[in-house]
């Protein structure tokens, strides 16, 4: 296949400028694709446009990825009914750092035909206004920018209307290709099909310039009912470590696809040939759809974030859906995994001076979890053998748990019954903590029958208020009705501490 009729084949193609083909056939072109800094990390759907990037690379043509340091500054007026807030920019150049580092995941940029990078605030370093206007500005008139839907259907709107600012967008958009055409012999700009009104002004500016340019644009990433993909139950899915997690990443494919659009998604994401993605979905699309999912899963999270995060999130998704674990898979646990762990189960933190000595299971656990709410149900559920600690059964609620319990020494795995997973994260006081703490134990040796809402006074001396909500997220204060108290674990800790 060549490049066109595999983006038809996947279901990569929308539009396409006439004669794009016979130029193609002509030899190795060079394609580009602007992104807009206008988020701290790319999306999904970012992602379907970074295939048509990919495919150009793999059939021999050269992609150019064009960062929008200038147009990011203004923002696309394309399907926005309102004027986007403006960033700074500092955050533009932020995102511009990361966009990149995403991009190094998904071409290739050594080899004969090696992606580039290009920021289009370059375009115009010491560009004043009056050149940009007569240099730039008399090749487009304002009726043919009128006529673009992004324009007419703002200005159409009474109340949002169109500033000046966003009305120049695509006289800027434009400009990219024409400097892209007559710098580094660019005959091809691609995008989304929202894209395709700026993708064409484009090509204007490349005719005025007495050169001959093309277009082409993929469908927007929909469902088979129609409905946006890419939208998890946290909002976008992002393709950063920090914005959706790896296992969320990884999720989102296994459990948001329905088996109607597997072929769809298949076709779009996987770097696999037509061959290989026939056979799959003839062998497995009736008789076992969640093995094409999870195929899918595997290779886009290999491919978005990396094999090791890849593995570490087949690896908690053991943890999270396995009813019956092991004791030997937890400990062949690395710490990485249980760090990606704590950000899909609940957690609780176990005082580290307390572990040391040996903390009873039912202090241990009492309150740390829905389900445990107090020192009855520990024992309750250890009674009936529901309770266990890093996959071993809990016997007795005067079990004591050390330090060297925690697998590699990070944290301990809780489970109370099937459904009830939780882990224990050690956390060491500081110096600021016990002085916190230690002014309640005061208090609460004073035993003070009424409710006390003031700030102990040796806090307020220290000026360490902020410690007050510290303190109650890690479990050792609570407080209600602006009246902060010790926790059982807090007074557990004070006990020990402060009467030895």
């Amino acid at each position: 296949m060549n490049f066109i009729e595999e983006l038809t084949w996947r279901g990569l193609l929308k539009n396409k400028s006439e004669g794009l083909e016979e130029e193609l056939q002509k030899g190795p072109i060079k394609g580009y694709i602007g992104y807009d800094p206008t988020a701290p990390s790319l999306t999904i759907g970012n992602l379907v446009t970074m295939m048509l990037l990919k495919h150009l690379q793999l059939h021999g043509h050269q992609p150019i990825v064009l960062m929008g340091g200038a147009t990011g500054k203004i923002g696309d007026p394309s399907g926005k009914d309102a004027e986007r807030q403006l960033l700074s920019y500092n955050i533009i150049d932020e995102n511009i750092a990361r966009f990149k580092e995403q991009f190094r995941n998904h071409l290739d940029f050594e080899g004969e035909n090696a992606a580039i990078v290009l920021n289009n605030a370059d375009f115009y370093d010491g560009m004043d206004v009056f050149t940009f206007l007569r240099d730039i500005g008399k090749n487009i008139t304002v009726n043919y920018m009128m006529a673009k839907d992004s324009v007419k259907n703002r200005i159409n709107d009474r109340e949002q209307g169109l500033s000046f600012t966003e009305f120049s967008y695509q006289l800027i958009q434009g400009y990219d290709f024409q400097y892209l055409y007559t710098n580094h012999g660019c005959t091809l700009e691609m995008g989304g099909s929202d894209q395709w009104g700026n993708i064409t002004t484009g090509s204007h500016f490349v005719g005025k310039a007495g050169g001959k340019a093309y277009g082409l644009t993929c469908p927007l990433l929909t469902n088979s009912d129609g409905s946006k993909i890419g939208k998890s139950a946290g909002g976008t899915l992002w393709l950063a470590a920090d914005m959706t997690s790896p296992y969320h990443f990884y999720q989102y494919w296994i459990n948001k696809i329905s088996d109607e659009d597997i072929p769809k998604m298949l076709k779009i994401f996987s770097l696999k040939s037509r061959a290989e993605i026939e056979a799959l979905l003839e062998e497995h699309l009736e008789s076992n759809p969640r093995l094409l999912l999870q195929l899918l899963a595997e290779e886009l999270t290999i491919r978005v974030h990396s094999k090791e995060a890849c593995d570490a999130v087949k690896k908690v998704t053991e943890i999270v859906f396995n009813k019956k674990l092991k004791p030997d898979f937890l400990q062949s646990l690395s710490p990485a995994d249980f760090e990606m762990l704590q950000g899909e189960l609940p957690t609780f933190y176990i005082d580290l001076f307390l572990l040391n000595s040996g903390i009873q299971v039912d202090d241990l656990l009492v309150n740390n979890d829905d389900s445990l709410p107090s020192k009855g149900k520990v024992r309750t559920a250890i009674k009936s053998n529901a309770l266990s600690i890093n996959a071993v059964k809990v016997t007795s609620h005067l079990d004591a748990i050390k330090a060297n319990d925690l697998i590699h020494g990070t944290a301990l795995f809780v489970q109370n019954g099937k459904k009830n997973k939780f882990l224990g994260i050690p956390y060491a006081t500081t110096a600021e903590d016990e002085v916190v703490l230690n002014a309640y134990y005061e208090r609460y040796k004073e035993n003070v029958e009424e409710e006390d809402v003031t700030i102990p006074k040796a806090i307020q001396e220290q000026s360490l208020t902020a410690t007050i909500d510290h303190l109650i997220e890690k479990g050792y204060l609570e407080q209600e009705n602006k009246n902060t108290t010790l926790t059982a674990k807090g007074l557990l800790f004070c006990t020990a501490k402060f009467e030895a």
